[in-house]
């Protein structure tokens, strides 16, 4: 049974998310603070982690970060504040999926089983470990990428959104495509959350940053 890991400082917040879950199959766990998830989370293990932002003590992006140095659990985060910058740093700290509140309880649930259903992007079978392109190295097992002889600290969402676009070089890739094949989604895609992943992509490629180009009213795509 997949478990869930609720963290908000709003009783109220934590009871409908987890009677939500629980209708659907899911095992609920709950934290008050990120503290309080910090500290489950390295004593269970989870399938995903559904958590607030604005919390006492310690904040949603705070133990985001701290969760995702000692294990790689997906975060769904919550928040009241919806905007550019707000995402952008959720993203940078290793957010994978961002909810503005209020929210649908419905879409949460079909947020949270594309999560738990998703696999990560690899490659084919027949691809050697290694993918090269100039002086970018894809370790495809190690999941790292090296630029210029430089290990690119990518979280784990923009591993698999570069990944993709190496693999496609040269192929115009939509927003609904890369949604569908990185997030697991498409219809939830209206609020830029391709457009956010890859301006952070972009400031961790160095003199490849470039390569990442922008063809307007359709998507990305990667080329030297």
């Amino acid at each position: 049974m997949p478990r869930i890991l609720i963290v908000d400082d709003e009783p109220n917040i934590v009871t409908l998310i987890s009677r939500y879950a629980q209708r659907e199959g899911y095992d609920t766990v709950s934290a008050s603070d990120g503290r309080e998830a910090i500290d489950k989370c390295r004593k269970e293990d989870f399938d995903v982690i559904v958590m607030d932002v604005m919390m006492p003590d310690t904040d949603g992006f705070t133990a985001c970060k701290k969760i995702k140095e000692f294990k790689d659990i997906p975060v769904i985060m919550l928040s009241a504040r919806g905007t550019e910058f707000d995402k952008l740093f959720g993203f940078e700290v290793g957010v994978d999926d961002y909810v503005t509140k209020p929210f649908s309880p419905v879409e949460l649930m079909a947020r949270i089983k594309v999560v738990i259903s998703r696999k990560p992007v690899q490659a084919p079978d027949n691809d050697s470990r290694h993918i090269m392109v100039g002086g970018v190295d894809i370790d495809t097992l190690g999941r790292t990428v090296v630029i210029d002889g430089e290990k690119a600290d990518l979280t784990a969402k923009e591993y698999a959104l570069f990944l993709l676009l190496v693999k496609n070089k040269g192929i115009v890739l939509s927003r609904d495509r890369i949604l569908n094949e990185v997030w697991g989604y498409d219809s939830f895609g209206v609020d830029r959350t391709v457009d956010w992943q890859i301006k952070l992509l972009r400031s961790k490629l160095g003199a490849y940053r470039d390569s990442i180009k922008t063809v307007r009213g359709v998507g990305y795509k990667f080329e030297t």
